[in-house]
């Protein structure tokens, strides 16, 4: 790539651009991640949906047409006057796109069985400052794109559909891979420079890697299951539903524990039944299963065994999801948790807390609300 594109118009922003040229890149990538959290809300939103389409949209055309500014079928018109202003926008496109990937799969990721692929998106994020230096590797552009275009997909195509299963999933990959490879068939055909720096099977390969890659994570359970998310879970004393509320009673802990609604630590009465209280979001209309999966560590054999699965069917379209809930009569003292999954067996959550049978003569701090 020639590197005049990296040189700014003489106008009062190409000025400012060419002053700040080693801080330009990241000050794009931060303007569209504070963007994102301050506008994205949710994934089914139609607001949402036109910006994060928008945005894959003009991350594909910013790609093409940077991959063509040198072509001299180009040269004196507008794609190569104000090509030197597209790594800023592949920088501030790639940047909306992964901090929109890290909110939305933030709100349902466990860290305990889907934190891998939510770090790989962490690492996205911030790696995405460094590609400015890197912007011309064509193999990472392609690659990045893929990436995003894939787990984009994961999550429109269900809220499009409705419905979501392991081949919505499917169907998704082979449209973000298809659309991947036709962006690179036009930019190889369009573009000498493409053709000279790039080998076809070694593009392929890394492009087929990531695919697997994705897939391997969805197999064995490691991708969060967006567009679901865990809204609120919740240990608690009773809940009685009345009417379409909600009643819960839970124990609370210290005021300075804020990343945990309820008291991990759960004190009860001899024979008193424990409840576990959800909130699952889903898209408008979509319907699905879920399993509240109770498990008990031993601390004989240093394993979890599961006690019990019990499942009921939500329905998307709640602002603060789905409620619903499960609960044990027969339980032991000991350390516990509920996995919420699907059907899929994809971890919504995790509700941790040790059970045990009250001793302690302090009183502890109950609270009720309403869901």
């Amino acid at each position: 790539m020639n590197s005049n594109l990296l040189k700014y118009k003489d106008s009062k922003f190409g000025v400012f651009l060419k002053k700040h040229k080693k801080y330009a890149p990241l000050l794009f990538f931060i303007a569209g991640f504070t963007w994102d959290s301050l506008t994205l809300g949710r994934i089914d939103r139609l607001y949402d949906n036109v910006i994060l389409c928008t945005y894959i949209t003009l991350l594909t055309v910013s790609i093409y047409f940077y991959n063509l500014v040198d072509n001299e079928k180009w040269k004196n018109k507008f794609v190569q006057r104000y090509g030197k202003y597209l790594p800023l926008a592949i920088q501030f496109f790639l940047g909306g796109l992964s901090s929109a990937y890290v909110i939305y799969f933030s709100r349902s990721v466990s860290i305990s069985k889907t934190a891998s692929f939510f770090l790989i998106l962490i690492f996205l994020l911030i790696a995405n400052e460094l590609f400015k230096k890197r912007i011309s590797n064509k193999y990472l552009q392609f690659c990045a794109y893929f990436f995003v275009n894939f787990t984009f997909l994961s999550f429109f195509v269900p809220v499009i559909l409705k419905e979501m299963n392991t081949t919505i999933f499917i169907i998704s990959g082979i449209l973000s891979l298809a659309s991947t490879l036709l962006l690179i068939v036009l930019v190889y055909r369009s573009s000498a420079s493409t053709r000279i720096e790039i080998v076809k099977w070694k593009m392929l390969g890394m492009i087929l890697a990531i695919y697997v890659l994705i897939n391997t994570f969805y197999y064995f359970r490691l991708i969060p299951p967006v567009p679901l998310a865990l809204d609120k879970g919740l240990v608690a004393h009773s809940v009685l539903k009345q009417k379409d509320t909600y009643v819960v009673t839970y124990e609370v802990d210290n005021w300075y524990v804020f990343w945990r609604d309820h008291k991990i630590n759960f004190n009860r009465n001899r024979n008193q039944p424990v409840y576990i209280f959800t909130s699952v979001f889903a898209p408008t209309d979509l319907k699905k299963k879920i399993y509240h999966v109770w498990k008990w560590y031993n601390p004989e054999t240093k394993e979890w065994i599961t006690l019990d699965k019990i499942g009921f069917e939500i329905v998307g379209g709640r602002d603060r999801g789905y409620r619903g809930y499960s609960y044990k009569n027969n339980v032991i003292d000991g350390q516990w948790k509920v996995e919420v999954i699907t059907e899929e067996s994809l971890v919504l959550g995790v509700v941790d807390f040790n059970i045990n049978t009250f001793k302690s003569k302090l009183k502890p701090q109950i609270v009720t609300r309403e869901f």
